[in-house]
């Protein structure tokens, strides 16, 4: 279930235990706060809820940034569901959020219609306007409306604290392995296959194509994939495109996965591409002969990497 903050509160689930954070990508560090969320809320009887911010508040005070994304709403409410929460709420950041100051946050919000009864955080979360909240104030401010709180410290992963600007560092220099051990999963695009130029059919390879959107930019080049077709819930394996494809003109950013042993119609239909392995760079071929032999060889190693 999901709701935003501004809208009524469903049935059950007031006196909740939340989560409260962003949660892009969902990590170990992340995973660690809404496990023990659910694991208190069982105990006291308690609905769980985690909450996150729509847009990123990144993105609302600086608008131009790149795209930096680990997860949608939807990734994360089927991730959240997974971990045990009964529902995710959405906190609308705009500039009425943003200008709200954390004591209002804490007891108009949380002590509010929801009526919180116990809040679990990272120890370094802040909230509020110019993030004027901590979790020392939510400790004190939170006792004042009947909350309770918890915090959660890093979590370490090669003696170094597990965070999504890692996982992104990861991403973008195409350390597939490290995101995947950072997040328990492979870094995953979830889309509407749009039309194309038909390129790939023309070939020999016919492709996916999918707008990469508010998702952050991995490092450009091939990938060994599998994709998830989410009406059906088939998986298939394959090598992707992700990038430019200088070889041909104009160039135009995509994600283009080729799904081994596949012949079906995928156009206006919802996937998920996963990237499992970085092959190599994008490159520019001279012929179509060439790419087209070298299409071939990222298949076979994607084969055998995929399993």
């Amino acid at each position: 279930m999901r709701f935003g903050h501004r809208d009524p509160v469903p049935e059950g689930l007031r006196g909740a235990i939340i989560a409260l954070g962003n949660f892009d990508g969902f990590h170990l560090g992340h995973q660690r706060v809404v496990a023990e969320t659910v694991e208190w809320a069982r105990a006291e009887g308690r609905p769980a809820i985690v909450a996150t911010f729509d847009p990123h508040p990144v993105r609302h005070f600086a608008p131009h940034v790149p795209p930096f994304r680990l997860t949608t709403l939807d990734q994360r409410e089927e991730l959240f569901a997974g971990a045990g929460a009964d529902a995710m709420m959405v906190f609308d950041f705009d500039d009425d959020l943003a200008a709200m100051p954390a004591e209002a946050f804490i007891g108009d919000l949380l002590g509010g219609p929801l009526g919180v009864a116990g809040v679990v955080t990272g120890e370094d979360f802040t909230f509020g306007k110019g993030r004027g909240g901590n979790l020392a104030l939510l400790e004190s401010e939170g006792a004042r409306h009947g909350i309770r709180a918890r915090a959660i410290g890093p979590v370490l992963e090669g003696k170094i604290a597990v965070s999504s600007s890692r996982i992104r560092d990861a991403l973008k220099a195409g350390d597939c392995e490290t995101a995947t051990q950072l997040m328990t999963r492979p870094f995953a695009v979830r889309g509407i296959v749009q039309h194309g130029d038909k390129r790939g059919r023309e070939i020999g390879y016919p492709t996916a194509n999918i707008d990469l959107g508010p998702y952050l930019r991995p490092r450009y080049g091939i990938y060994a994939v599998t994709g998830r077709i989410l009406d059906t819930g088939e998986t298939l394996r394959g090598a992707a495109n992700l990038g430019i494809r200088p070889t041909f003109d104009p160039p135009k950013e995509l994600l283009e996965p080729y799904f081994f042993d596949f012949d079906g119609d995928l156009y206006g239909r919802e996937i998920e591409v996963a990237l499992h392995h970085f092959l190599r760079p994008e490159a520019k071929f001279a012929s179509l002969a060439e790419l087209i032999n070298q299409m071939g060889e990222d298949c076979a190693r994607a084969g055998e990497l995929l399993g």
